[in-house]
Order: C-alpha cells, then structure tokens, then sequence
C-alpha cells in the first residue's frame, strides 16, 4: 500500500496497482500478510505423511541394494536432501527473490535426479513442482517447472522408458496444474484483500478532503466578515464611542455566528445522514444473507425528498427486527410518498412490546410530526408502519430536517 501522498490528495493513483490482468502481477507476489501460508514449525511435522510413501520404499531398497555403498549413501543423500527441501520450504517464503530461486531450482534438480537416477516413479517430482507452483510467483512457476517437466519427458524418452510412464508424466503435469492454479487463485484473493484495503483507506482520505472543503468553504467567508464587523466596532467604541453603531454591529456578527454555525451543523449532518437508497440496497444483502425472501423496491423517487432520510432509519431498525427476532422467510417492504411499510410472515402473533429501537423511532418521527406502529398481521408476523402528514398550506406543519445519527451539537 502506498502511503498517503501526493496520490490521496491529487487524485492521481497508480494504475492497477493490484490490478488482475497487471503484466507485473505475474513476476511479483502482492505483499505476504503476516501468519499466512504453512506453519514454519508445524509444517516439517505434517510433511512426513506426504513423504513417507516415497522414504519408506527408496529407503528400503537401498538397504536391499547389492551395490556399492559408495553409490548407496550418494543416493540415500540425494534422497533425504530432497525430502528437506520439502519439509522446510515455509522457511523461505519471507527471503528475497534470489533465495528462492536458488532454492526453487536446487530442489527442481534434486527432483529430477531422484526421478532419473533412483529409477524411482515420476510421481516423486511433484514434490518440487507443487512446492515451486506456491513459492514462485506465476511466470517463475511456469519457467521452472515447465522446464523439470520436458526435461523429465526428454531423458525417459531417450532412455527410452517414456511410453511405460507415459500416465506417470500426464498425472504429474495435471497435478502440477492444478496447485498453479491453486496458488494463484489464493494470489488473487490476496490481491483483493490488498484492493479492498486501499480503496478504504483512499474513502476514508477522499470523505476527509471533502469535509475539510466544504468546512473551508462555508467557514472561510463567514469568518473574514464576522473578523471584519468585530473589527469595526472596536474601532467605533474606540474612536467615536458610538454606541447604536457598535451594538448594530455586533448584532450582525451575532447573526454571522448563528449562520456559520447552522451551516456546520447542516454539514455535519449531511456528513452522517442516512440514505434510504443505501438502507434498500443492505436491507436487500442482510435478508438475502439470512435466505429471507426480500420485496424490496427498486427506486425511492416516489418518496418525498425531506423524509428518505427518517425512513431510512426506519426500514434499518425494521430489518434488523426482522433478522433479530421475528423468524420469518419473506419480507416486504413498499414505499410512498408520506409512508413506509415493512411487512414480514415472522411467528408474532401477539401486540407489539415496544423495544428501545421502536422508541427511537417513534421519537425520531414525531419530532417530524409522523408516527410510527407495529403491529401483528394476520396468520402471523408483524406490519412495521411509518406516516409523515403533508405539511399544511400555511406552513404550520413540523419542518422535517435530517438530523445526524448522534443528534444535533
């Protein structure tokens, strides 16, 4: 993740920095988060049960084998060398790039050498290729063991032993494959994680830029004015002691005051209202989350502008009643222009014990002048309804204002 620089405040980020189809991505691991990948410890020890089936046999036969012992305790070197390149490979995931090169194409040769010289199964090269295919990153992988491989298939073909393990090589080569694409599909969720993190941090950066802006904006010419008037009426008290000039004077800075502080607190509860849009769309992903049946709508157009947000707040509680308690399968919600409407097929069957969330709401709408019920449908499940009146024609009507989450400064 880059840092917060020139980046986050110009808008100018890198390109695919973790991008999929990034041509870099293929030479280049995304940065290893700490405790992932196996156990440097417990891995040597889980290891054995995959290492067993091919020490036990090649063990035994050099035991067996009449030849010299010279040969024998090269072979059982070359073995056992091959068996701990395996064992303590974790080891070197956090070294350098050259580290793993070298030890990724030591451990390839060891590979072949106990494939060729040992007579032993093909099979007995999947221990490095799958070791390189998580190790490597996707291009290395490809080079590496695409070349163990046709060297394995050129020296059985000129020893002439290619058609008898001929499934052998396909198997390998499959296996070998799949822990490819094994490797860098865990690469790419990596590679998300990594997205993911850095589009927060850069939201988090970008929500910071525009509340700074907009503060500045609403607060920079009412404090130069408010600076100014202050100014003045000093300096009438000063030099003439007019006092009417001065009091007007400070009653317009009064005035400047309440303005700029209502606009910041506009601000702030812009900054913090809830979106009714927002609430349908997670409304939508917790109930499909909980295989609830959702009826949700589809657009908010049809719903008074000053009242999205207070209904916002009460399709939010609803649904979280919903999920809470009420057990039910299919939900329903309908919108209009002064009322929302939450109907769900729950086992409620008795009047509605009001809980501090639907006390919240029912103060939060009668600060508006609406109301808010809750009561149990017929064959069971609850009926959650909220109404604003529509303001009167001469204006004596609550004027709805959003109000942020944690109420008004």
């Amino acid at each position: 993740m880059w840092p917060l620089g020139r980046e986050a405040t110009t808008g100018e980020f890198p390109e695919h920095r973790f991008g999929l189809k990034d041509r870099t991505s293929w030479w280049d691991d995304p940065p290893a988060r700490p405790g992932r990948g196996p156990h440097k410890i417990g891995w040597p020890l889980f290891s054995a049960a995959f290492l067993l089936p091919f020490l036990i046999p090649a063990t035994r036969g050099l035991v067996v084998d009449p030849g010299p012992l010279w040969l024998r305790i090269f072979l059982g070197v070359l073995i056992y060398a091959y068996s701990a390149c395996y064992a303590v490979f974790p080891a070197v995931f956090g070294k350098s790039r050259r580290v793993k090169l070298w030890f990724g194409g030591g451990m390839l040769v060891l590979g072949l050498l106990c494939a060729l010289i040992t007579d032993a199964n093909p099979y007995v090269l999947l221990y490095a290729t799958a070791t390189l295919a998580f190790l490597f990153p996707a291009a290395w992988s490809l080079i590496f063991n695409g070349t163990a491989l046709g060297l394995l298939v050129l020296a059985l073909h000129l020893r002439g032993d290619l058609p008898e393990h001929l499934a052998d090589v396909i198997t390998v080569a499959s296996v070998t494959s799949a822990m490819f694409f094994m490797s860098n599909l865990i690469r790419v969720i990596r590679r998300l994680e990594l997205a993911n993190q850095e589009i927060g941090t850069l939201a988090v950066a970008s929500e910071r830029e525009r509340v700074a802006r907009d503060l500045h904006d609403l607060l920079g010419h009412s404090l130069t004015t408010i600076t100014v008037k202050a100014g003045l009426a000093r300096r009438v008290l000063e030099s003439s002691g007019d006092i009417d000039r001065a009091v007007r004077e400070i009653r317009e800075v009064e005035g400047l005051t309440r303005s700029a502080l209502s606009d910041v607190r506009a601000t702030v509860s812009e900054y913090r209202e809830v979106s009714l849009p927002a609430e349908i769309a997670g409304a939508r992903a917790a109930l499909r989350a909980a295989e609830v049946d959702a009826d949700l709508p589809h657009a908010v157009d049809n719903v008074r502008a000053e009242l999205q947000s207070t209904f916002g707040y009460v399709l939010r509680e609803a649904i979280t009643n919903v999920l809470r308690h009420s057990g039910a399968k299919q939900v329903k919600v309908r919108l209009g222009r002064d009322w929302l409407e939450v109907e769900d097929n729950g086992r409620a069957t008795g009047d509605a014990v009001p809980g501090n969330g639907l006390r919240g709401l029912s103060e939060r709408l009668a600060a508006i002048g609406g109301t808010v019920t809750a009561r149990a449908r017929p064959g069971g499940g609850w009926v959650v309804r909220a109404k604003v009146p529509e303001p009167s024609p001469d204006g004596s009507a609550v004027a709805v204002r959003a109000e942020p989450a944690g109420g008004l400064a």
